[in-house]
């Protein structure tokens, strides 16, 4: 069709992880509700959910030292850490639904046991290491960490980053056996396949050009079809907003006050990849250290076992970078035009306050290989130029905003839901943890924006995500039931035994 004018229940704009989650639940809660998906690319998955483009981290909070704070008395808040452990377990239920339902197969091909580690080095940091065990060690959602500052057995766990290194330098790591790697590009495109087995219509090759309420209450979309370059209108009761940084102009166009005093900040990133087959197989962990002061969270040093296409990959990064662009496929005029006269006040400010970060980003912009092998040698004290290539990430757009505790033009690290009062639109801005807290965002969305059926849908809530609505830490038992099937069922108990013995060998 080219000038019609199709009516559907709901419009997805975007085939990413997000999207995709939402469609998949939202199929399962209303199987006659129509859907349509709009996708700029000619496949699922190719921006920020592409493997390529992200770490791949089950982000449960196990190794990353950005979500444990040292407060002013010295004590280790875990609160931050708990919340994204909990999200990621609806993460793992949902999987788990989709496996035992048959409507996803093979999980080991988007998902696979991996230690996480923590890595850090000097007194100060050694210290705040221990804290930060105690305090996570005796809770139930971290059960089996463990911790040493003994080069001996730092050797076993790792190798490859202990070799060449002096036994007088103070270096201690955290190690969990149950974290995972998860190929969110493999996942995002399983899917839409099962979307599309279920008459979703994807249409790929489309950009959404303007999004208009109607008078009816309707959201209408103009849409360009890009391979035959014709304009085409599409209107649905409801319309998410998964465009991964693409996502604030559309917000900005539906007018919505919801959307209004919100910039975008863009971060690109790169990762040095290892192509020596006997390097890649020495290390068996995903390794993360301590971001750099006036980094961004995003930003931290990790030493990363990656799973892409069934092979073993080795990764190391992220180094940030400056473009423009929202999306690795954008505009250079992205960040310009995002700037519209009610958020400019906001940017400015933010502008202002974050002239640390400014100052990290062009010097990373400006480092050379040999500086960013340097970096790597923090790890890998023996690490040689000839085995790592560069290889450019995804871009991320950070929220900025305006709040209350941290006033004007604040940036905000970490994934936003804005939605429409009536919860006809909603759009999802952000970035890390992201793809791994998927489901526990897309309930947001659901609960937000269609809250007339939560009453009704409860029951085959409760069934994908069977901890739903329940305090996690209140019910220790619960949390051993979830960690025990979701590893089963997605072949991860037995793919860990099979590893460990790999690693050894």
């Amino acid at each position: 069709m080219s000038n019609g004018q199709t009516k559907t229940d709901v419009i997805l704009i975007g085939a990413g992880i997000m999207s995709a989650t939402l469609g998949t639940m939202l199929k399962e809660l209303v199987p006659d509700w129509n859907m349509t998906v709009f996708e700029k690319l000619e496949n699922a998955g190719e921006e920020s959910s592409n493997e390529w483009n992200n770490a791949g981290t089950g982000h449960a909070a196990l190794c990353e030292l950005n979500y444990t704070v040292e407060k002013p008395d010295g004590s280790i808040d875990i609160n931050k850490a708990i919340k994204i452990n909990e999200q990621f377990q609806d993460s793992m239920q949902f999987w788990s639904y989709l496996v035992n339902s048959k409507l996803i197969r093979n999980p080991q091909n988007f998902i696979m046991p991996l230690p996480h580690m923590s890595l850090v080095q000097g007194e100060k940091n050694v210290s705040f290491l221990k804290k930060r065990f105690k305090a996570m060690a005796t809770n139930p959602l971290f059960q089996g960490m463990e911790f040493s500052d003994d080069p001996k057995k730092l050797k076993e766990w790792i190798p490859l980053i202990m070799k060449g290194r002096t036994e007088d330098e103070p270096i201690a790591a955290t190690k969990i056996d149950s974290g995972t790697d998860v190929n969110f590009g493999a996942l995002t495109r399983m899917l839409f396949d099962h979307l599309e087995s279920n008459n979703v219509k994807i249409n790929y090759k489309h950009s959404v050009d303007d999004i208009k309420r109607t008078s009816d209450g309707m959201w209408e979309l103009k849409v360009r079809n890009l391979e035959s370059n014709t304009v085409e209108r599409h209107t649905a009761k409801f319309v998410f907003i998964g465009g991964g940084g693409g996502s604030l102009h559309l917000l900005q166009k539906s007018g919505i006050p919801e959307g209004k005093h919100i910039g975008g900040f863009p971060v690109s990133g790169l990762f040095m990849v290892c192509k020596n087959p006997e390097v890649v197989a020495e290390h068996h962990a995903k390794v993360y250290g301590k971001a750099k002061v006036g980094a961004p969270p995003m930003s931290v040093p990790h030493l990363d076992t990656r799973f892409i296409d069934n092979k073993k990959s080795l990764l190391f990064g992220p180094f940030a970078g400056f473009s423009p662009r929202f999306l690795k496929t954008g505009s250079m005029f992205d960040l310009v035009t995002s700037v519209k006269p009610n958020n400019v006040l906001t940017m400015l400010a933010a502008g202002a306050k974050e002239m640390s970060l400014t100052k990290y980003l062009i010097q990373q912009v400006m480092l050379s290989k040999e500086q960013r092998m340097e970096e790597l040698r923090e790890f890998i004290p023996n690490a040689k130029s000839e085995d790592w290539d560069l290889v450019v990430a995804g871009q991320r757009v950070q929220v900025i905003k305006d709040t209350v505790t941290g006033g004007k033009g604040t940036l905000q690290f970490g994934t936003e839901v804005v939605s429409a009062s009536d919860g006809s639109i909603a759009a999802l801005l952000g970035a890390s943890p992201g793809a791994s807290t998927a489901v526990s965002v897309m309930l947001e969305v659901i609960k937000k924006c269609f809250p007339q059926h939560i009453k009704a849908w409860e029951p085959k809530i409760k069934e994908m995500i069977p901890s739903y609505g329940v305090s996690l830490l209140d019910k220790p038992e619960l949390i051993n039931e979830i960690h025990t099937s979701t590893a089963q069922t997605l072949g991860l108990s037995k793919h860990a035994k099979r590893e460990k013995g790999r690693s050894v060998s």
